[in-house]
């Protein structure tokens, strides 16, 4: 257990830094920029919350009065020294988040220069739907995928469309081989164990001018990995990581191994090993709709503050 003074002192700056988050959303008269930021676009699992066919309180009112910040998980980055911007993920909540982009970055257009994808499951690549003809009708987008993932894309209904049209305009990227996306934003891609049917999943890590980030939405258990998850956050400035469901308790009425994924309450008997400051790194990310750490006041929120980690959260920025 971290020292009394560290925990108080943790959660005096979690309140603070998610006040400042909450203000920083409209991005009006913004002159604390750095030359490279982050944005956190969504937080949410693929299906979104409320889901399909929930029957719990957790969506119930969420039917009724639906909560603007619950978008699926997606980061945007933005290099306002070369006017660029990047958007990680395509989900279904992608024209409102492309909006958000737009005006934080300033730029005139709600398309970015370039998408990045993790892989084939619903909510990491379907919203490239709106770029085709029945929505944006949009130009050659870049869009950059893994060999798998560019090949599902070409040979598959309807995206092949959208490849054929030149709507998007797909860029192959290699595991573990740097992409400089800007002179400021290098990107390097690499792949971690997921369930995957029709591509291979990738993490990203985000190199700017003076920060750096980690981010791993999707991924099976850490051991199955081939590196270190903490060893991987010890390089990084931030890491923001799965978190799908908080334990084995969320889901009782299905195969959880079907839907393998790292349980926050397992990632983080893993990082106890972290110093302080390594442990403030680590941003969950990618929340299930059963999830309790979508709830800001919730016991399992205040528990990963006291271990000295973060929750990520819709409009956080980070300059890099």
């Amino acid at each position: 257990m971290r020292p009394l003074f560290f925990i108080v002192s943790l959660l005096i700056l979690s309140c603070s830094q998610k006040g400042k988050q909450q203000e920083n959303t409209s991005f009006k008269d913004d002159t604390d920029r750095a030359k490279v930021e982050m944005l956190v676009l969504g937080t949410v699992q693929d299906a979104g919350s409320p889901h399909i066919d929930c029957q719990r309180e957790c969506c119930s009112a969420l039917f009724e009065e639906p909560d603007a910040n619950r978008k699926v998980v997606s980061l945007g980055v933005v290099d306002f020294e070369y006017g660029k911007s990047f958007l990680f993920e395509a989900t279904p909540d992608m024209p409102s988040q492309l909006r958000m982009l737009k005006d934080f970055s300033g730029s005139e257009t709600d398309i970015p220069n370039g998408i990045l994808l993790t892989h084939a499951h619903i909510g990491h690549y379907t919203g490239l739907m709106y770029l085709g003809r029945e929505a944006k009708g949009a130009k050659q987008v870049p869009v950059y995928a893994m060999p798998k993932m560019k090949l599902f894309l070409e040979n598959n209904g309807p995206w092949n469309q959208l490849v054929t049209l030149e709507n998007i305009a797909l860029k192959e990227i290699q595991n573990e081989k740097l992409l400089q996306l800007t002179p400021n934003i290098g990107v390097i891609p690499f792949t971690v164990p997921h369930r995957d049917e029709y591509s291979e999943t990738v993490g990203y890590k985000v190199i700017g001018p003076n920060k750096s980030i980690l981010f791993i939405p999707d991924i099976d258990k850490w051991h199955k990995w081939e590196k270190d998850i903490v060893a991987e956050i010890k390089k990084v400035d931030f890491a923001f990581l799965d978190a799908s469901f908080f334990d084995e308790k969320e889901i009782n009425n299905r195969d959880i191994s079907e839907i393998p994924h790292p349980f926050v309450i397992e990632s983080m008997k893993l990082f106890n090993t972290l110093t302080p400051e390594e442990s403030a790194k680590v941003h969950f990310i990618h929340f299930n709709h059963t999830n309790p750490l979508l709830k800001e006041k919730s016991t399992e929120s205040r528990l990963v503050q006291i271990q000295g980690h973060n929750v990520a959260a819709f409009g956080q920025r980070i300059k890099l």
